[in-house]
């Protein structure tokens, strides 16, 4: 199976004494269905995983899968820092319902290619679901080269890579040198432009929980074949993306909610609300895409 279009990854909201608010959370991803995204993602980056434990990770999960209610699939999240938390939340993720888990290497030692490869093919062994390989240098300090990634991609249940890294190039060199049987997503905002138009199947992002509707006529304008449109909707949203990344993901996609209005709850510690001068920035750049008034 592979998913398609735009995949929109949640936040994980808090409530006043830190815990998870549940039904902030399902209110969200309601949210996100009702404007149109074809995915949800669960336990991301812009949802705080690694400052979740290990019984509020499952929940989380079991939440989203709920709201859902099969009306689009679930992408969950389940890396962890060893191959047994791993394998545990992936295996927990396909008993909850999830149509795919997402797995990004670990992230203490730099690995070396043949730990990578023996933990991506541990969790292969582990379930039966479609696994998405995650590359993100940012966050792990590795970029997986295109021959390796291949070679991730001819394990038996990897249907998916989402490439974050910010060689421009990399999303057509995975498309030419992986199999028909593995789709290459977007997985760093400032990459949708070209990305679709080098084979993308879909875009990974968090930006729809402020911008919905621009990611969508930017993903319908590529999948229609109209470059002018997908030239036009990127233009309107690039200064929104790289602001979402520059400044943290969880912290300016809540601060975007909530400049329009919509609950956000707070961030798990030891995260903090953006800063009084960058909220104003952003509200700026909404401002302009005529987001808010």
């Amino acid at each position: 199976m592979h998913l398609k279009g735009i995949i929109g990854y949640l936040l994980t909201p808090c409530d006043d004494s830190g815990r998870v608010d549940h039904a902030l959370l399902a209110r969200h991803a309601e949210r996100l269905m009702g404007e149109g995204v074809h995915a949800l993602a669960p336990l991301g980056s812009v949802g705080c995983l690694p400052y979740l434990a290990d019984d509020e990770r499952e929940d989380v999960i079991r939440t989203v899968v709920g709201t859902a209610s099969g009306k689009v699939p679930v992408l969950a999240g389940v890396s962890s820092l060893s191959t047994a938390g791993t394998v545990r939340h992936a295996r927990y993720a396909e008993r909850a319902g999830a149509s795919a888990i997402q797995v990004l290497p670990s992230t203490y030692w730099k690995l070396t290619e043949d730990e990578i490869y023996a933990y991506y093919r541990e969790v292969c062994e582990t379930v039966s679901i479609p696994v998405m390989v995650y590359n993100n240098p940012f966050t792990t300090g590795i970029d997986l080269p295109v021959q390796f990634l291949a070679r991730l991609a001819e394990l038996p249940n990897v249907a998916m890579i989402k490439e974050s890294s910010p060689d421009t190039t990399k999303i057509g060199r995975l498309r030419a040198a992986c199999a028909d049987k593995t789709a290459i997503y977007i997985g760093l905002n400032c990459m949708a432009l070209r990305g679709f138009a080098d084979g993308a199947s879909g875009w990974c992002t968090a930006s729809p929980n402020v911008s919905a509707r621009f990611a969508l006529n930017l993903y319908r304008c590529a999948m229609a074949g109209d470059k002018q449109g997908v030239d036009e909707w990127f233009a309107k949203q690039i200064d929104l993306l790289n602001f979402l990344m520059d400044h943290g993901l969880p912290r300016t996609v809540s601060a975007g909610m909530r400049l329009q209005g919509v609950p956000c709850g707070r961030l798990r510690a030891p995260l903090s609300p953006l800063g009084a001068d960058h909220e104003q920035a952003l509200f700026e750049i909404l401002k302009k895409m005529e987001i808010v008034g």
